[in-house]
């Protein structure tokens, strides 16, 4: 799959970069529309992307320089060029959300009730950001045969771009993209089910950890720690983290609702 979109004289429009545009595009307008009914201000949804967006990159620049640093040492000006591809979303998430809390803290905006609406711009940019994966030939599982994607009645040019160097391998880029469409999905559910705040926040850190986690286990070219797949150490610590916000908002709610009779 050639990772090019296009080029001017010397100047190369590449897939990646285009992919994470639309969906950094498509999240601010949804973060908008959804701010307003949560009655957020336009000025303050503004502000507070024209910041959030760049932090997150650079927070998932970092962490995937910081976990790959045995490559970028012999090729230190690599860490700039982020169109190749090397954007960790977990870094993203971390950066995105120590940002969120004090900015919410300084603005005086509820952190939960921000992130509430911030996780579905933030999953469906993951749905959209995987394909930035494909056209750059990244993201990818073990080997399988031509036979097995055939059969998962995969269109003709998945199949194609899962053949890399004369092997097909899985397209875990696909699964995760899957999985989180699930995940939304279940996010508007529980948008319209409950008023707990920071429901929907642990939903997405359960939902993303487990599905991260098991996917992980396929592929092949994960950032490592020693012997240890750094994004399913981080995923076992989202799913604990996820839990625990759940068990902390009905607590908080519960003696809310205690001191009020």
């Amino acid at each position: 799959m050639n990772p090019i979109m296009f080029s001017v004289g010397p100047f190369h429009i590449y897939w990646y970069s285009f992919i994470l545009l639309i969906g950094f595009v498509l999240g601010f307008f949804i973060l908008l529309k959804m701010g307003e009914k949560e009655g957020i201000s336009k000025s303050f949804i503004y502000d507070y992307a024209c910041y959030l967006i760049p932090i997150v990159l650079v927070g998932a620049r970092i962490y995937y320089v910081l976990f790959s640093f045995d490559y970028y040492i012999h090729d230190i000006m690599g860490i700039f060029r982020v169109w190749e591809g090397g954007l960790a979303i977990h870094g993203g998430i971390l950066a995105g959300a120590l940002f969120t809390y004090f900015y919410s803290k300084k603005k005086n905006v509820s952190f939960f009730k921000l992130t509430d609406i911030l996780v579905i711009s933030l999953i469906l940019g993951q749905i959209i950001g995987r394909w930035g994966n494909f056209f750059n030939g990244e993201a990818y599982g073990p080997e399988t045969t031509y036979t097995f994607l055939h059969s998962l009645h995969l269109p003709k040019f998945i199949i194609d771009g899962m053949h890399i160097n004369q092997t097909y391998y899985h397209p875990t880029f696909l699964y995760e993209s899957l999985w989180n469409f699930v995940g939304l999905l279940v996010l508007f559910f529980i948008k319209r089910r409950s008023k707990v705040p920071g429901t929907m926040s642990a939903f997405y850190i359960i939902h993303y950890g487990i599905g991260r986690f098991l996917i992980e286990s396929l592929r092949q070219d994960s950032l490592m720690l020693g012997s240890i797949k750094v994004a399913q150490l981080i995923s076992v610590v989202m799913v604990i983290l996820g839990i625990s916000i759940l068990v902390f908002t009905r607590k908080v709610l519960k003696e809310c609702n205690k001191n009020m009779m």
